[in-house]
């Protein structure tokens, strides 16, 4: 049952992730003997086929490892520290997996972790509670634990600036799929910042320079999402439900929640430019092939932002006036620009 979870999840971030789709399989399995042998019962209990978290062999070694920043056994990120005399701006990164799994050694699938250390930004990568964690603690909705762990992460970062050499108004977000609309939520949402907080990591902000991420679901209302992708199938889980029939017939109750959680209902003029990238190109109001990572979320909150005044550059197959052509290209574009 975890290899099939797991390869269902390979599956949906290759298709969010070009780059995810040309890394090894996590799936395959390879025999050992000429001839398959069916295991033991007692095989089948003591061994895993499960894979350990491992970054790409392109990505340096992380200048700290596993850096707590709550209590949970998930509240661990890594930094990279770019090499520079002065505070240089940073990358953080949020990993896909539909808030059910993933973990921050998927980095290297949503921003070139070494192209970005040396263009003289550094980088952190962290993990979140699941969904089903959050269920567990009684976390209502449940999308709110990785989302809020997220938010926790970038704070606590930020108190380390001086430490680590950052400079705090620079900071992109970057992640895919679940990781995206994580990174879009934080973009657009209020500062999250408690000003008279006797923790000094609740008094840091929580707003960005920027966000460029890959296959996002840029809204999780169930209306919209039906409305522009008529075979939509994602989300319910979010907010606690079974299905997404159960998720669109139960819009109404949970309103309060998509208006706090939903990145498309938390945009205003004052929020940073982002960077949308999708594999396919869009068909408004079409079913697609793959309706939970369809850029028809991405021209639907463009359209959005344009109307509000939010720079948002979106990029996918056809796509007019593509100025960057990579998450990692925008993110260097951003972060390292003078002005």
């Amino acid at each position: 049952m975890r290899s099939h979870i797991t390869c269902c999840l390979a599956a949906v971030l290759a298709i969010a992730s070009p780059a995810f789709a040309a890394s090894p399989a996590f799936c395959q399995d390879k025999p050992n003997v000429a001839t398959p042998v069916k295991p033991s019962a007692k095989q089948t209990s003591t061994k895993s086929t499960k894979k350990p978290d491992v970054y790409d062999a392109s990505v340096p070694k992380p200048t700290q490892s596993l850096v707590r920043y709550g209590d949970h056994q998930r509240h661990v990120l890594d930094f990279w520290k770019a090499d520079s005399d002065k505070p240089t701006p940073l990358v953080f990164i949020i990993h896909g997996g539909g808030w059910q799994g993933g973990t921050k050694e998927r980095a290297n699938r949503f921003a070139d972790v070494a192209q970005l250390l040396n263009a003289g930004i550094s980088v952190t990568s962290l993990n979140y509670r699941y969904v089903r964690q959050a269920a567990e603690q009684g976390i209502e909705p449940p999308v709110k634990a990785p989302l809020h762990d997220a938010a926790r992460a970038l704070q606590f970062v930020r108190s380390k600036a001086t430490a680590w050499n950052i400079d705090k108004n620079r900071i992109g977000a970057a992640g895919g799929s679940a990781g995206a609309c994580s990174s879009l939520w934080i973009a657009f949402h209020d500062d999250l910042a408690d000003p008279k907080s006797t923790d000094p990591v609740a008094r840091e902000s929580t707003r960005l320079w920027c966000a460029a991420v890959i296959g996002a679901q840029t809204t999780l209302d169930p209306k919209q999402m039906k409305q522009w992708t008529p075979n939509s199938k994602y989300g319910g889980h979010a907010f606690g439900l079974p299905n997404f029939t159960a998720f669109l017939d139960g819009r109404e109750k949970i309103l309060p929640w998509i208006a706090e959680y939903s990145p498309y209902a938390l945009v205003s003029a004052d929020d940073p430019p982002v960077y949308l990238l999708y594999k396919t190109p869009p068909a408004i109001g079409e079913p697609q092939k793959d309706p939970t990572h369809t850029s028809n979320f991405g021209v639907k909150l463009q359209e959005h932002c344009k109307a509000i005044g939010v720079t948002c550059e979106l990029v996918y197959p056809g796509a007019p006036d593509v100025k960057h052509t990579t998450t990692t290209d925008y993110l260097i574009a951003m972060l390292k620009d003078k002005n």
